[in-house]
């Protein structure tokens, strides 16, 4: 398998942590979002990925975009060990905090929007960085009353064991961070993440242990 990958992108992050998770092997093949004006804007890139975003999963001759998409995927494929509970509204409740995640928070604060912001409609660089915390402290504020009023949150997000769910929220956690987002009301989120930094497939998988990394 290979992976086409930019080590600061949250959506990669996650196919990266399940891919560890799962223990499988692959060859990340970067790909700059802003070095020349963007790799991922390349015909050669559109070519393979004509959303031109990261991550796409190329494996057996096919290849696959989105996070989520990728990752089901892999759990179809490779069902073991497992990302996602049994039980049908077990697997609901997972998906869901996976899609608050990915769906409505990351989508308004990703690359091409705050170069939008700043790009075409003239946003300062303190602007974007407050359209940033909003909605990301506004999104994750959801995520921990989700996590906070659920018998079934454990040490990760769903139970005693990483999942999908987990695979979505470290990304974003990081990402809060190195935007300085206040995370102090939030502290199921904070010891989960905590919790998930202490495993391999985690630590294997952040920004600053790829290959890419600046």
């Amino acid at each position: 398998m290979r992976l086409y990958t930019y080590f600061r992108s949250s959506a990669a992050y996650r196919v990266r942590i399940a891919l560890g998770l799962k223990g499988l092997a692959y060859d990340a093949v970067p790909v700059h979002l802003v070095r020349g004006g963007g790799e991922h804007r390349q015909p050669a890139y559109l070519q393979l990925n004509p959303a031109g975003l990261v991550p796409a999963l190329e494996d057996g001759g096919e290849v696959l975009g989105q996070s989520l998409a990728i990752i089901e995927y892999l759990e179809e494929v490779h069902p073991r060990p497992a990302l996602l509970p049994q039980a049908p509204l077990d697997r609901a409740r997972v998906r869901a905090i996976a899609l608050a995640i990915a769906c409505d928070i990351h989508p308004i604060n990703n690359l091409r929007v705050l170069q939008y912001l700043g790009q075409v409609l003239g946003a300062a660089d303190s602007q974007k960085t407050d359209w940033y915390r909003h909605w990301v402290l506004a999104g994750l504020g959801a995520v921990e009353a989700l996590l906070a009023g659920d018998r079934r949150t454990g040490d990760f997000c769903h139970g005693d064991v990483p999942g999908l769910a987990d695979c979505c929220l470290v990304p974003q956690v990081f990402n809060a961070r190195r935007f300085g987002c206040d995370l102090s009301t939030m502290p199921n989120i904070v010891r989960i993440a905590a919790n998930c930094e202490t495993i391999e497939a985690f630590r294997l998988a952040a920004p600053g242990n790829q290959p890419d990394a600046e």
